[in-house]
């Protein structure tokens, strides 16, 4: 065997193999929890391994030949302790799997591990996590450290979705045609959570947590590989580099957030851009138009405007009539309220925010606050924006967003009372 010599790209091979290996030991073993912990041992004999003997020829069957050693181990181990009250029992033993390579190095399993992780049994907190860790390939203290929990905490959530997954009784295997595009859409939405929790951090002193939006962006490119004629897929790839795109010019040298109406926009990745383009391009011209899609149409027209006045509203506002009508998210109803003051002016938006007050979804929620705070002083009614924006400030966990909108009330308040403005009243 030819080995070839450890580097950079040999670590994300590791990450990009482990949903493979995983995949091919569950469809053997047929258990979740005890597969993942022996896929995860032979990532870690890799690790100490390839640096010093080089890179297998075949890492993915080496890989699954060391788990499955791991597997073996276990079941005999399992089967002794049941049965050792009988020693007859003891030398049968239990049957075992062969640990022969030769029929599991070419078949992929990564999307049926991508379904089982995202199975409508889990909470979405549970298969987050658990895709992170099982398809991932992140160890639990890094998943722990991205949502800003303790490592124990994230250990029984993971722990708790392995379980659920083992008591739902799911085989291993692609669902039906008919289950198909429910499962498929829990997939979707879950690294659609990841993305935007990388993004904009929900909490914390950082704005953007790039490991999560990254890992988003490699999971959904992982889903679009094997998935090439789905058109939401490629949509959602394509919003999430048209969105990403932007990641370098969102924050100041201090952390500070810069809105988009701010950004340098020369900042922008054009590689990213142009390739969400492209996927975005394809997608649309095979027919069926998804939210996903729609989506990323509105963040490609954000991003080839050259500036900020350059913006096509009315091409937006549209696109949002369009998305409203497929998709009951009362973001979107938000975002569309934005788009109708732009292109209307902001009466109009404070009016389509009002039906938002009652929608317990999103109702006490800090971005209602913010845009309404934002569309009061498009109005010229200061006082109430600065109350708005305070309210808003005061409502969001997230340290950049909150310094954002103090700032901005502190902005509006010390204009009110300039000595300009005094001298005019």
């Amino acid at each position: 065997m030819t080995t070839k010599p450890w580097d950079t790209a040999s670590e994300h091979l590791l990450r990009e193999l482990a949903p493979q290996v995983l995949g091919a030991v569950i469809r053997r073993f047929h258990d979740f929890a005890a597969a993942e912990d022996a896929v995860q041992e032979a990532l870690m004999a890799a690790a100490v391994q390839w640096p010093q003997q080089g890179v297998p020829d075949n890492p993915r069957g080496w890989l699954i030949q060391v788990a499955a050693r791991r597997m073996t181990d276990y079941l005999r181990s399992a089967a002794a302790r049941r049965l050792r009250e009988s020693a007859v029992a003891m030398e049968a033993g239990q049957p075992v799997p062969s640990t022969d390579i030769e029929d599991e190095t070419e078949q992929d399993d990564t999307l049926m591990l991508f379904f089982m992780c995202c199975h409508p049994a889990l909470t979405p907190s549970s298969a987050i996590a658990l895709t992170l860790r099982a398809v991932g390939g992140l160890t639990t203290a890094e998943i722990a450290s991205a949502f800003l929990v303790p490592e124990a905490t994230m250990a029984q959530r993971i722990s708790r979705a392995k379980q659920s997954i083992k008591a739902s009784g799911v085989p291993f295997q692609l669902p039906t045609s008919q289950e198909r595009a429910q499962r498929l859409g829990a997939v979707l939405h879950v690294l659609y959570l990841i993305f935007n929790e990388g993004y904009t951090s929900s909490a914390g002193p950082q704005l953007q947590r790039l490991e999560l939006a990254r890992e988003a962006i490699r999971l959904t490119r992982s889903i679009h590989s094997l998935l090439l004629d789905d058109g939401e897929v490629a949509g959602l790839l394509a919003l999430m580099l048209l969105t990403d795109a932007r990641r370098a010019a969102r924050t100041g040298p201090d952390g500070e957030l810069i809105p988009l109406t701010k950004q340098d926009r020369t900042l922008w990745d054009p590689a990213e851009i142009s390739e969400g383009i492209a996927l975005l391009t394809a997608a649309l011209s095979k027919g069926s138009i998804g939210a996903y899609q729609l989506q990323a149409a509105i963040a490609a027209v954000h991003d080839e405007a050259a500036r900020a006045k350059d913006t096509d509203w009315p091409q937006i506002l549209a696109l949002y009539e369009l998305l409203k009508r497929i998709s009951d998210n009362p973001m979107v109803e938000l975002n569309h309220a934005i788009a109708r003051a732009m292109v209307d002016g902001p009466s109009q938006g404070l009016e389509l925010l009002k039906a938002l007050d009652s929608d317990t979804r999103i109702a006490g929620h800090h971005r209602l606050d913010a845009v309404r705070a934002h569309l009061l002083e498009m109005a010229g009614d200061g006082q109430a924006a600065i109350a708005h924006y305070r309210i808003a400030a005061s409502r969001t966990t997230s340290i950049p967003e909150r310094n954002y909108l103090m700032t901005q009330a502190a902005r509006l308040s010390e204009s009110s009372t300039s000595p300009d403005q005094s001298a005019a009243r």
